[in-house]
């Protein structure tokens, strides 16, 4: 019975289709009502007990009460929404993976057959087939043995007979599968993946197949098959991309939705017909009763190859199990003053984040607002203190609870971010193995070349057999467009042949000069045909004196010897493939850069123009000192940005860096950024810069106290009438004197009232702050002007007695008047630098600070 995949079947993100699954969320959502529900009982008990005393606050404590039922929901809201991005991003990079890698892949396929269908051993045998085929079976398994993703090569006349094969578990005579027809009437390779007697063992075989031509005549003579192990690499593909807790399947679906290749075939088998999704929605789809989240893609292609018709990328994963195994301790090992940086610019990497922290700003502020409002006030007002210290209380319990929630959203960002980069890494070097791998395979094939054997065998090649070498590199670097030149070399290093340019970019000709002695004797060292040499990655003469590597193998001779007459270089194209990789793992990805590097941090290959190949990148030795195949996050700072940078070390692909001799180890290393490094400390300030208020006196002081850049300040609370956000600020270009903006505020009688807004930080002798989003601006009043003040954050309304004010040392001179007066809280462990509002209105208004008494001038020692 086929499934219903259409539309329809989707159900729309909503929080109470998740909501059963996320357990931490549901707890969270519980605790927000029941908060809500004590903001309720305190309005209440403020309009019955202090109505007249409270008539001034209850519009901000209904302000507070509506804007905490909008809070309650924008979090819960945030927090699902934020974990299902999470999840579908997760699955989806993986499924786009899973096709990209495919497609790559069979491109080289199509090269493969291209080439071999040509070859003149082959085409000779196919022209005048004899009865013993034992040579061209031979020359079918030298090169299977070489390119090792095939697991059967067979070679057919036009009537479908067959002339020879490799696997002789499955020996046959004859076929009379229609591909045959089409190859033979295609002046192209033909690819087919279903059913064929060609194969029978199999329910279904991927099979590359050309038509080949009489060397003489050209006349079409027969058709060459090579049968790729379909199930072997898609096997290899899933184990290597899989998530390691294996709670999601991947999948390789052909166009109807069908599976043709699936991680765990237990659970979807092949054949199946399963729920598509190609729009990326967060949509919940059936299958077999199982709810899951899907994504879906199809290949974009590789190099104007398409791959096979319809065939796509999925993953699929259950509902019920999406959002467990994914807790992480990122922030536990962050420096603090790295995490409140960079939860900084929570609006760039994740807007609802940015917009709770914004809602917390407003609560706090609110509760700040309404302690000052009641500082110094007594009689009836004790009753408004009462409420407002259970405002305070409940405000600060909210806090507690918005902070952890933020935490853990947080953490969910971070932990999916690292994870994914971490899975680009894990990409990028794949790729890269798989690139290689096939370069390997090339040059040790194309050194078998009977052409090249016979004329690198004769002392003194004549000028037209080396023209025929040319030839074939031409037709070979015609169908393998990722060398920018192939050459082959006697025996002395002597270059005979080359394809590309003729010339070096020093204008001094290819033809005549010699490889380097090194190479020449690790060239002639080699004595299989299994064998091969790559040049160390560096610049070469033969690419422009760009960096890249050369591969090489040994031409024998063909009198069957062994005898080693020359070689053959490939010169890989290294700067466009390795950045096309790398882009292909980025795969768009905004504010990303990526790196190949080898083991001393020098870069292979850059996405960024800033550190080009050849340079250092300056990474964390651990890092460079991975295992193969070992992946590793961190958060960092890069270019003065915060950033997630991401590696992991090659590990090869099949036999090739892993069991042929060759060992060259590449880090694939990505970062992620996330913003301007940012020296905040709000963090620090909220854990360590409590304030005790034990002992204090009925008559102590209020103090409004609040940060500027790194420090804790205080004012006398009698002159701060409120605090606003600095979004409210309107920037004019009548600055100077410290002068930023204007605020305009509505007061009671309904005149708007506009006054001068002035940064703090610099008045006090620093440098001008760069204000953020939990920016406030507190408005001060003394005598009859009125003003704000720029500060980097509220803190709290404590009160503290005569006994724990002291005035500052030299008080008098430079800027640091306006601290007149030092703090002692907490038994004398933190210091306040109090201001002296009076100075700083002199200065503001009449342009200097009025005259120090007698008293200020006298230096003495301010005790500790």
């Amino acid at each position: 019975m086929r499934l219903d995949t259409t539309p329809h079947a989707a159900q729309p993100l909503a929080n109470d289709v998740f909501l059963p699954y996320m357990r931490d969320v549901s707890l969270c959502e519980q605790s927000l009502k029941d908060l809500n529900l004590m903001w309720r009982i305190i309005e209440s008990s403020a309009k019955m007990n202090c109505p007249h005393e409270a008539r001034s606050i209850l519009p901000t404590m209904a302000a507070t009460r509506s804007g905490f039922t909008k809070l309650e929901h924008e979090l819960v809201e945030s927090l699902v929404q934020e974990k299902v991005r999470n999840v579908m991003t997760g699955v989806g990079t993986k499924a786009q993976y899973v096709i990209d890698i495919v497609v790559r892949n069979l491109f080289e396929r199509t090269a493969d057959v291209g080439f071999l269908a040509t070859d003149r051993e082959l085409c000779s045998f196919v022209a005048q087939p004899s009865d013993d085929g034992n040579a061209a079976r031979l020359r079918l398994r030298e090169y299977r043995d070489k390119y090792t993703v095939y697991d059967e090569i067979m070679l057919l006349d036009t009537e479908g007979n067959v002339l020879v094969q490799i696997d002789p578990a499955t020996p046959l005579e004859h076929s009379s599968d229609p591909l045959l027809a089409e190859t033979l009437a295609s002046d192209s390779y033909v690819e087919t993946f279903r059913y064929t007697d060609l194969r029978p063992g199999k329910e279904r075989a991927l099979i590359y197949s050309r038509r080949m031509h009489h060397p003489g005549s050209g006349a079409v003579i027969g058709v060459l098959c090579l049968c790729f192990n379909f199930e072997q690499e898609m096997q290899g593909i899933f184990e290597s991309h899989r998530d390691d807790e294996k709670r999601s399947n991947m999948l390789l679906l052909d166009g109807t939705g069908r599976v043709i290749a699936s991680a765990d075939p237990i659970w979807i088998p092949t054949g199946a017909v399963v729920p598509v999704n190609r729009d990326a929605g967060p949509s919940l789809m059936l299958y077999c009763g199982r709810e899951y989240l899907v994504r879906t893609y199809a290949s974009e292609g590789y190099q104007g190859y398409p791959g096979p018709s319809g065939w796509q990328g999925q993953v699929m994963i259950p509902v019920d199990v999406a959002f467990r195994g994914n807790s992480s301790n990122v922030l536990a090992g962050l420096d603090p003053l790295m995490a409140e940086g960079l939860l900084s610019h929570a609006e760039s990497f994740c807007p609802p984040l940015h917009g709770i922290m914004q809602a917390v700003k407003t609560i706090q502020r609110i509760v700040w607002n309404g302690q000052v409002m009641t500082a110094g006030q007594t009689g009836d007002m004790q009753k408004l203190k009462t409420v407002l210290d259970q405002i305070s209380e409940t405000g600060n319990r909210s806090n507690e609870l918005f902070a952890r929630s933020i935490h853990d959203l947080y953490q969910t960002v971070l932990a999916s971010s690292m994870r994914g980069s971490e899975f680009t890494s894990h990409l990028m070097v794949d790729l890269l193995d798989r690139n290689l791998y096939e370069r390997s395979d090339d040059c040790r094939w194309w050194a078998l070349t009977p052409e090249l054997r016979a004329t690198l065998g004769q002392e003194h090649p004549e000028p037209e057999a080396l023209e025929r070498v040319e030839e074939i590199l031409a037709y070979i670097n015609g169908l393998y467009t990722v060398y920018t030149r192939l050459f082959v070399y006697d025996r002395h290093g002597r270059i005979l042949a080359t394809t590309g340019s003729p010339e070096t970019a020093d204008g001094s000709p290819v033809r005549g000069r010699h490889v380097d002695a090194d190479t020449l004797q690790q060239v002639t060292s080699l004595r299989t045909t299994q064998e091969y040499y790559v040049s160390p990655f560096g610049p070469t003469p033969l690419y422009e004196g760009r960096d890249t590597y050369i591969y090489h193998a040994a031409i024998q001779d063909l009198d069957g010897s062994g005898a080693v007459v020359g070689g053959i270089g490939i010169v890989f194209d290294a700067e466009p493939e390795f950045r096309a990789m790398l882009r292909a793992g980025l795969a768009g990805k905004a504010h990303c850069k990526a790196f190949y590097l080898n083991r001393q941090g020098r870069i292979l290959a850059s996405t960024d123009e800033r550190r080009p190949v050849g340079s250092v990148l300056e990474i964390d030795a651990d890092l460079l000192a991975l295992r193969n195949g070992q992946s590793r996050s961190l958060i960092t700072e890069d270019d003065g940005q915060y950033a997630i940078l991401a590696c992991t070390v090659s590990s090869g692909y099949r036999e090739f860096k892993t069991s042929d001799g060759y060992q060259e180890d590449v880090i694939a290393a990505v970062y992620q950024s996330f913003g301007e490094v940012r020296h905040g400390k709000a963090l620090a300030r909220n854990t360590a810069l409590a304030i005790e208020q034990d002992g204090v006196a009925p008559d102590a002081r209020e103090f409004a106290t609040f940060f500027c850049q790194d420090s804790l300040y205080a004012m006398p609370a009698e002159h701060v009438l409120e605090a606003v956000p600095f979004s409210d600020v309107r920037p004019t270009p009548l600055g100077g004197g410290g002068r930023i903006g204007i605020l305009g505020l509505q007061r009671a009688d309904m005149r708007q009232r506009f006054m001068w807004v002035f940064d703090l930080v610099q008045l006090l002798g620093g440098q001008p702050s760069r204000p953020t989003p939990g920016s406030q601006v507190m408005v001060v009043r003394h005598g009859d002007h009125t003003l704000g003040l720029l500060v980097d954050e509220l803190h709290a309304v404590p009160q503290f007695d005569d006994s724990q004010i002291i005035r500052t040392p030299l008080a008098a001179q430079g800027q640091s008047m306006f601290a007149s007066e030092v703090i002692k809280a907490n038994r004398g462990e933190l210091l306040i630098q109090a201001v002296n509002v009076e100075r700083l209105f002199a200065w503001l208004i009449d342009g200097k600070p009025p005259e120090p008494s007698r008293e200020e001038e006298t230096p003495f020692a301010m005790a500790a």
